[in-house]
C-alpha cells in the first residue's frame, strides 16, 4: 500500500516547511537565541512538565519544577518505585516530541489553531501554578531549590501563559496557524537537538559527569546513559515518523509504491 501526499495538507505542508526552515536558519544566526528565548523557555517547560506529570502519574509526588534563565530547567520528585522513576527520568524528551506531534495532529484534524494556542497556554499556566508555586509551598522544608528560581519560574510561566492566551485570542488564523506550527517544530528539533548534547555528554571517554536524565537513568539500572539517549533518540525519530505520515500523506491504495505528488 502507497501513500501520497494528501490535497488537504499541501497548505499545512508548506507552512510547516517554513517553520522548519526558520528554525534552522536561526540556529546559524549570532545572537537569534535572544528572539527565541521565550519560545525555548516554552519548550523547557514542556520537558519539565512531562517530568512531572509522570511522576504523579505513577504515584510518585513533586517538590518543585523550576526553569532557570539560561533555558534549562529542573524537577525535583519523589518516585514512587523504581519503575516510576524510570518513566519519570525517560518521559524530558519523550514528552516533549510526543507534545509537538499532537499539535501537528490536531491542526491537521482540523482543530483550530487558536484553541490549540489557548489549551497550550492553559497548559502551562497550570503546570505553573500546580508544580511552580504550590508543590514548593507544600515541600517548603524539604526545598533544595534558590528562591529565586521559583520567582524566575513563576514570572516566566504567567508571561508564557499570557502570550499564549493572546495570540489564541487576537491573532489572525494565518498567524495563529503558523504559531502552532513554529511551536511545534521547536519541540521536535529542540528535543532532538538536546539529545544529541546528551548522547556527547554520556559517551564513553568523551562524556562528563553532569547530572542529567540518562545518568538518572544509569544510576537506576546500570545500564549506561548512552544507551538510553540511544533508545529515546530512535523512540523519537519513530513517533516523529509516524506524526508527519498522518500529518502530510493519505493512503493510496491503488499503488504499491510509495509517491509524492508535486
Amino acid at each position: 500500500m502507497g501513500y501520497k501526499l494528501a490535497e488537504d495538507a499541501k497548505p499545512q505542508v508548506i507552512l510547516l516547511i517554513i517553520a522548519t526552515v526558520i528554525t534552522i536558519v536561526l540556529w546559524f544566526i549570532p545572537f537569534a537565541d535572544y528572539l527565541v528565548y521565550p519560545i525555548r523557555l516554552f519548550v523547557t517547560f514542556i520537558h519539565e512538565a512531562s517530568h512531572a506529570l509522570i511522576a504523579v502519574l505513577t504515584g510518585g509526588s513533586v517538590q518543585s519544577l523550576t526553569i532557570a534563565s539560561d533555558g534549562s530547567g529542573v524537577v525535583y520528585s519523589a518516585p514512587s518505585s523504581w519503575f516510576g522513576a524510570m518513566l519519570t527520568s525517560s518521559a524530558g524528551y519523550l514528552g516533549t516530541t510526543v507534545f509537538g506531534v499532537m499539535m501537528l495532529v490536531l491542526i491537521r484534524k482540523s482543530v483550530s489553531p487558536h484553541k490549540v494556542l489557548v489549551g497550550s497556554g492553559i497548559f502551562i499556566g497550570t503546570m505553573t501554578v500546580v508544580f511552580g508555586i504550590l508543590s514548593p509551598i507544600f515541600h517548603f522544608l524539604s526545598l533544595n531549590v534558590a528562591f529565586s528560581s521559583v520567582i524566575f519560574t513563576v514570572g516566566a510561566g504567567l508571561l508564557l501563559t499570557a502570550g499564549l492566551l493572546a495570540l489564541g485570542k487576537f491573532s489572525s488564523y494565518r498567524v495563529a496557524n503558523f504559531s502552532v506550527a513554529f511551536l511545534a517544530i521547536q519541540c521536535l528539533l529542540n528535543s532532538l537537538s538536546d539529545l544529541k548534547t546528551v548522547f556527547f555528554i554520556n559517551a564513553p571517554l568523551v562524556g562528563s559527569d553532569l547530572a542529567n536524565d540518562a545518568k538518572n537513568m544509569a544510576d537506576a539500572t546500570g545500564l549506561p546513559g548512552v544507551f538510553w539517549v540511544f533508545l529515546w533518540i530512535v523512540i523519537s525519530v519513530v513517533m516523529i515518523s509516524v506524526g508527519m505520515r498522518f500529518y502530510a500523506v493519505a493512503k493510496n491504495k491503488n499503488s504499491s509504491v510509495s509517491v509524492f505528488e508535486d
